[in-house]
């Protein structure tokens, strides 16, 4: 039987990594399916990993609909077996429903990829849908690391390496120490503290050190 399945993780988990490699697998084994993805750090049309691999992929906006583009494609004979979602935390609940209906009424497939909660902690409006009304939430296995050494459990937002707090839900940005606006993983501690990478090296916590070395 066809899937729903949401593959949770925090940033530089290897989602959009294992959203390509799930795609491949089944392109090669015969299966035909779709590539979608919204607002990815590489811009529009593309599945991009930090690792470097990059995919051409279909722009999700908020006219997309899932449902109305399946039938279309199968009408004009197209084999949509399946569909492969990166960066689902920013489709509407509505648009996650109509996944959901292409898995129960069309027997597709589909394999979500994105992460639960924003820079403030709380959930992304399809991410809790897709937790609502997925058949499996997959925590991905690449643990992140916040700058302590302990697991990251959290999203931060940074402005010039400090933690905020406030803004739009959404904002494209990547990691890094050179980014103005940016995104840190931290564990909860130290995302309730507001202490990042760049604050910690301010305040002499030595961030570069680890606990376990």
């Amino acid at each position: 039987m066809a899937e729903l399945v949401f593959f949770s993780g925090t940033m530089d988990s290897g989602k959009s990594t294992l959203a390509l490699q799930m795609d491949h697998n089944h392109a090669v084994a015969g299966r035909g399916g779709l590539l979608f993805t919204r607002n990815d750090r590489a811009g529009e049309s593309v599945v991009s990993s930090r690792l470097g691999l990059r995919h051409p992929a279909i722009e999700v906006t908020d006219a997309t609909d899932f449902w109305d583009d399946v039938v279309q494609r199968r009408t004009r004979g197209e084999r949509i077996d399946y569909l492969v979602c990166d960066e689902a935390q920013f489709y509407t609940p509505g648009q996650v429903e109509q996944l959901a209906q292409l898995v129960d009424e069309m027997g597709v497939d589909v394999y979500a990829f994105g992460i639960t909660a924003d820079f403030r902690t709380r959930l992304f409006p399809g991410s809790a849908r897709l937790i609502e009304l997925a058949d499996r939430v997959d925590v991905l296995q690449v643990q992140t690391l916040c700058w302590c050494g302990a697991r990251a459990t959290h999203n931060a937002r940074t402005v010039d390496g400090e933690m905020v707090v406030e803004g739009e839900q959404v904002l494209v940005g990547d990691t890094g120490d050179r980014a103005v606006i940016g995104y840190e993983v931290l564990c909860r501690r130290h995302h309730m503290r507001r202490m990042t990478r760049h604050v910690a090296r301010a305040t002499s916590e030595r961030p570069d050190t680890l606990p376990f070395v």
